[in-house]
């Protein structure tokens, strides 16, 4: 495990971290990889098990699970949660929390909405707006968080109350607003192209190879140390075997019905994954990511290293909360409409449950986007699942916090054994 050679914190998540090692074979990174795991940096790996088990037990009991159509829905199922919890990874690495993010999104779909309808705002206006609305929103939080000194917890509590208040204003009791637009309401139920969805996998396939083989060669002439060429092949051809299978299996038609076609990615997987890839160069490879991390693991050494504390913490609420936009406008996509309670019950708590799944720390200072993007998979298979099962809802609810609290545990104890081995 690797330091910040400013603040003398672990960045072993930042992505920083894998130029310090070395790794001369295939042999050398595993048995570098086994090391790490018993010390106690296991990451995302419980997530993914558990997701394989999760497609095991629902494939063995309903057909229908694996079916293409309901793995489609899945994608768009899970799209608004992973969003959401991708905002919440950057609270999180600080150690803070954001209670407010669902209604905060809630407030700006419902803006987006009523630019569109009573307006006549184009689609990408309307969604600017709605975004502009999180960042100001995320901004008067991190402010009162950050330089007044109030606990996150008051003050998103005090945000997830009062803006349920201004979404109810201006829709009203028991209103709703639709959501016609071709564009936003494709999100959900059109689908690309299969012309356009086998170009893009080529593209995120050669883009991926050739950032991966281009870092390797920089870091080969340079004489830093590196890991060995087979594992980059390696993971270049596992990247290649997951998008392009996707890919060809959601090209297939999957409609039940002859002589109807339905084929293609629906458009919520690009928009998850140009946010993933964005979010994780900003984490991984820019100075706000490295201080980012910084901060979550030593907020004091942090600051004595030059770096400014409270304007981290409130770019991380501002980043919460925009996303938390894009992730109301995603979930309106999807419902087709904006009512007063969207954004509200369970919607938090899914997208938290997501984040800590996934692999990122409660403590601050571990964690990533796709760790977002799988705790949101398993929380939206876990639904998709049960209800294929027609089971009552309060098992889903249970089985829900169940997983919840294993995957805290998990963490609670890994960052034990991190402290007994020095890490």
């Amino acid at each position: 495990m690797s330091t910040d050679t400013d603040t003398g914190t672990p960045t072993s998540d930042s992505g920083f971290s894998a130029d310090l090692r070395s790794q001369e074979s295939l042999g050398d990174a595993l048995r570098d990889y086994l090391g790490r795991v018993r010390g106690g940096e296991i990451g995302s790996l419980p997530a993914i098990l558990g997701l394989v088990a999760l497609y095991i037990v629902f494939g063995l009991a309903n057909e229908q699970f694996l079916g293409m159509l309901n793995q489609a829905n899945l994608v768009v199922q899970a799209g608004s949660i992973c969003v959401l919890a991708m905002g919440l990874v950057f609270v999180l690495l600080l150690g803070e929390i954001d209670l407010s993010a669902g209604v905060a999104g809630g407030v700006s779909a419902g803006i987006t909405a009523l630019a569109i309808v009573d307006h006549g705002a184009s689609w990408w206006v309307a969604v600017l707006v709605g975004m502009g609305v999180g960042a100001v929103i995320g901004l008067v939080i991190g402010l009162l968080v950050a330089y007044l000194g109030i606990p996150s917890f008051v003050v998103t509590l005090a945000f997830f109350l009062g803006l349920q208040g201004v979404t109810l204003r201006l829709i009203g009791q028991g209103g709703s607003v639709a959501v016609r637009d071709e564009v936003l309401r494709g999100l959900a139920i059109q689908n690309i192209p299969v012309v356009a969805g086998w170009i893009g996998a080529l593209v995120v396939v050669a883009g991926y190879g050739l950032v991966s083989l281009r870092r390797y060669q920089v870091q080969t002439r340079r004489k830093l140390q590196r890991p060995p060429f087979a594992l980059v092949a390696l993971k270049i051809a596992g990247l290649a075997a997951v998008v392009l299978t996707i890919t060809g299996l959601l090209n297939q038609n999957r409609s039940p019905r002859e002589g109807f076609v339905i084929q293609g990615i629906p458009w919520t997987l690009p928009v998850v994954a140009v946010l993933l890839v964005f979010w994780t160069f900003v984490l991984g490879r820019t100075a706000f990511g490295r201080h980012l991390y910084a901060v979550g693991g030593n907020a004091e050494a942090a600051r004595r290293a030059g770096i400014t504390v409270p304007r981290m913490k409130v770019a991380a609420f501002m980043i919460c909360s925009t996303m938390a936009a894009v992730a109301g406008v995603l979930a309106a996509a999807y419902s087709g409409k904006v009512s007063p309670s969207s954004g509200g019950g369970n919607v938090l708590l899914y997208a938290v449950g997501a984040a800590v799944i996934g692999g990122t720390s409660l403590f601050g200072g571990r964690g990533r986007a796709v760790d977002a993007v799988i705790g949101g998979v398993v929380i939206a298979v876990i639904a998709n699942g049960l209800g294929l099962l027609n089971q009552a809802s309060y098992i889903n609810y249970i089985v829900t916090g169940a997983v919840l609290l294993l995957a805290a545990s998990v963490d609670a104890i890994s960052r034990r054994r991190r402290s007994a081995a020095g890490i």
